[in-house]
């Protein structure tokens, strides 16, 4: 299948146009430099020169393709006004088209709120983080455009040995600080190793139902305590401890999405599972992390 990735470098994109290639599709990616150009490039794809912010300028160009898959996010005050724009030229360009194209949109797990005890799954109603509330509005409209075969994706927290979501740890970690959590040790986040969730894009490309979502939640839910707690011992600083910030400390850093990294929540991937034949595989990030320590005590 020829695809089209928006975001095809990024902690979601990169791990899937590297499978998608893997598994035979042709992939172009829209590169905004020419760094990103060259990763593309290393990974197999085609490097479409471009910016999601001004799509005017490249949807002219596009080679022909049968999918649009979506994971780019600008994490800034304009994300909502750059996707509203980049949905205004895309969607219309896609409809048009003489047959229906796949398009692959990415939502997220902060768009269930705090579920607590609940696992929240598919059929969850909606109680999104406020600096993401736009993108329910969004989905509703990609939803609602005829002429295309939508499909949501909702990845939980996406994650990598030492990378993604657990970045801020390992960083704390190697610089022997206390680790910095968000909220309290206790606080719950799902999780999706990022080449597991490439694995379940590209069955959603193969076999997704169109105008339905996904969870691509692996771990229901993981106390962060325990994931900074496994960084300390990787690192020998278990004696400095934990340091628990606020939400509206995080958020006075980052801006109000980082509000997100408070929300103890339980996600499911059942129906990811049972309806698209996703097997994750990256099921203990904690071992993972302590063979890290093993590999460099080794060294």
């Amino acid at each position: 299948m020829r695809v089209l990735v928006l975001g095809g470098t990024g902690s979601i994109g990169g791990p899937m146009v590297r499978t998608l290639v893997k598994r035979g599709h042709e992939v172009g990616a829209i590169a905004r430099s020419d760094a990103s150009a060259k990763k593309l490039d290393v990974f197999g794809a085609l490097p479409i020169p471009g910016d999601i912010r001004r799509p005017e300028e490249w949807l002219g160009a596009l080679p022909p393709c049968d999918a649009v898959i979506h994971a780019a996010c600008e994490f800034e005050g304009a994300m909502e006004k750059i996707e509203c724009h980049l949905l205004d030229s895309l969607l219309p360009y896609l409809a048009a088209r003489a047959q229906n194209s796949k398009f692959i949109y990415t939502g997220g797990c902060w768009l269930f709120g705090a579920a607590g005890d609940h696992v929240a799954t598919e059929a969850t109603p909606f109680s999104p983080l406020p600096a993401f509330a736009w993108t329910l509005q969004h989905m509703r409209r990609i939803l609602e455009t005829s002429g295309i075969e939508p499909v949501i994706i909702h990845p939980a927290m996406v994650y990598e040995r030492d990378g993604g979501v657990f970045s801020s740890f390992a960083r704390d970690a190697v610089e022997r600080r206390p680790i910095r959590i968000v909220g309290g040790e206790n606080v719950r986040w799902p999780l999706v190793h990022s080449d597991d969730l490439a694995s379940l894009y590209a069955l959603a490309l193969a076999r997704g139902v169109a105008r339905e979502s996904y969870i691509g939640s692996a771990i229901d839910g993981l106390p962060v305590g325990n994931i900074a707690r496994a960084f300390a011992r990787r690192y020998g600083g278990v004696d400095r401890g934990l340091e628990v910030v606020s939400a509206d400390k995080i958020s006075a850093e980052l801006g109000d999405w980082a509000r997100g990294y408070a929300l103890d929540q339980q996600l499911s991937g059942e129906k990811a599972r049972s309806r698209l034949g996703w097997e994750p595989t990256h099921l203990d990030p904690e071992s993972e992390i302590a063979s890290m320590t093993r590999a460099s005590v080794d060294s």
